[in-house]
């Protein structure tokens, strides 16, 4: 049997793990939704949720990756009681980080082509107009759009070529680092700008009329949504480090230190993002054009702009290509659990994204006449929804039904897994498991219902969810009958 791979130490472990957590969802969904709903009260809002609804489903997801020794293609296959189904999730699992990968490597792209129009001075002395326009006509480019969505998908799959050690672990060690490092700077360079301290009065201090304001529904599903979307679980890209990680500690531990780590990411970029946008007199919710059209008029506008705006993107580079070398490292981990050597795992996959990738960087001129969910959206929508909105609370739902059953692998296997080794252990009380069971499975069928209420109107928003969730349910239910027989 040939030797599975294993992480050289628990800090990179850590450092992968919250790699594939902190995202673009971090620095650029996290500061504009926190400025559209109301500052400091959102975020403890948030912050409950992270700790309620994301930190047991990243143990759950860990605890069958180390259990099974396996990547989530071959993973419920090991744990599932002889005769069931469970391990039609995989098809799921794969889906999801397929899926995924077909959008993310485009935005990744536009950080690193971001980061060399900031160095090299092609935003310097723009109008907030003409920035517009930078952002507009690079959208527009399909060389552009092609070029760096295929720069950093060669770039991401080389890395994984190199082994889990000498590749994925040494590379996200060191950007994770340098992230860190960079982040420090520029939260110190927004401190000292004038009038910073409302930007952190904002940010820090909580105004809960402002809250109300904005809709106290709008405020929970928001908080709800971006802590559950964060950490990207549900579809077993954290799975595959958790099978890496040896059983000297406590998984419940290691994921409330990787929870800590992807909020410290995106509490720094709101210390960086809200003092900038106070100084100069920014709206604090102006959506994802925060990014890329907001900011660099607030970079250009600074002493030393250039060198700041420079390292801004590059620590956004830093955030999505630490996610995206996780990512594909858990895709070749389907193939070479299979029997495939690496390096022809990384070829086939690496060929296979790069065609799949292709339709979304170029939604946004060959192909933007296709707009899937209906006028004015883009590919990216079509399969930011099919991610976000189906297969990681789906995928959710599956583990938490996996672990919390005694039809699938059960909740004494789940925590004895999770409470093997030292530090904080998963609380096995009769009420957490009343809660993973019941409660948190509502939270995430409600999330997900809520995914398709924004989207669509009366009948879709109804009969669209309740369907989907009914053909999932298959899977729990044929083992139920089987555990009868």
């Amino acid at each position: 049997m040939k030797h599975r791979e294993k992480l050289t130490s628990r800090l990179g472990f850590l450092l992968i793990s919250a790699g594939c957590a902190v995202g673009l969802g971090n620095v650029w969904r996290f500061p504009y939704i926190t400025g559209q709903y109301g500052g400091a009260a959102f975020v403890l809002v948030y912050l409950f949720f992270l700790v309620i609804l994301g930190l047991p489903i990243m143990t759950m997801e860990f605890a069958v990756g180390r259990g099974s020794q396996k990547s989530s293609s071959l993973s419920f296959d090991t744990l599932e009681p002889k005769g069931t189904k469970w391990h039609f999730i995989k098809y799921l699992s794969i889906m999801g980080n397929y899926v995924l990968m077909m959008f993310y490597t485009t935005v990744g792209g536009w950080m690193l082509n971001y980061f060399i129009k900031m160095a090299t001075g092609q935003l310097a002395g723009l109008s907030a107009t003409e920035t517009a326009a930078v952002f507009d006509s690079m959208l527009a480019s399909p060389f552009e759009n092609v070029f760096f969505m295929m720069l950093v998908t060669i770039l991401g799959f080389f890395i994984c070529s190199k082994g889990l050690q000498n590749g994925v672990e040494k590379v996200s060690k060191w950007m994770m680092s340098s992230l860190f490092i960079i982040m420090i700077a520029l939260v110190v360079r927004s401190f000292t700008l004038p009038d910073a301290i409302e930007g952190l009065k904002f940010f820090l201090i909580p105004d809960f009329h402002r809250m109300m304001d904005a809709g106290i529904f709008e405020v929970v599903f928001a908080a709800m949504s971006q802590a559950f979307f964060t950490l990207s679980i549900g579809i077993g890209s954290l799975a595959i480090f958790g099978s890496y990680l040896s059983k000297e500690r406590r998984l419940f531990g290691e994921s409330i230190n990787i929870t800590i780590l992807d909020t410290a990411v995106a509490l720094l970029s709101g210390l960086i993002i809200f003092p900038a946008c106070f100084a100069f007199g920014i709206d604090v919710s102006s959506g994802p054009g925060l990014i890329f059209v907001t900011l660099p008029n607030v970079f250009t506008a600074m002493p030393f702009g250039t060198l700041w705006g420079s390292l801004f993107f590059i620590f956004l580079s830093f955030a999505s290509f630490t996610t995206i070398i996780a990512v594909f490292e858990s895709i070749v981990a389907f193939s070479i659990d299979l029997g495939m050597e690496r390096k022809k795992a990384v070829l086939t996959h690496g060929f296979a994204i790069l065609i799949l990738s292709l339709p979304c960087a170029l939604g946004f001129n060959v192909l933007s006449h296709i707009q899937p969910l209906g006028a004015n959206t883009t590919i990216q929508d079509f399969l930011d929804f099919i991610v976000s909105s189906n297969l990681l609370p789906v995928g959710s739902l599956l583990y938490l039904m996996f672990c919390t059953q005694k039809y699938g692998w059960g909740w004494n296997n789940f925590l004895q897994e999770a409470n093997t080794g030292k530090g904080i252990a998963f609380p096995s009380t009769k009420w957490m498991r009343r809660y993973v069971t019941v409660v948190l499975s509502i939270i995430v069928i409600f999330i997900f219902y809520q995914g398709y209420a924004e989207r669509f109107s009366y009948p879709l928003n109804i009969l669209l969810p309740i369907g989907i969730v009914i053909f999932v349910l298959i899977i729990p239910f044929h083992a139920y009958l089987t555990s009868k027989k």
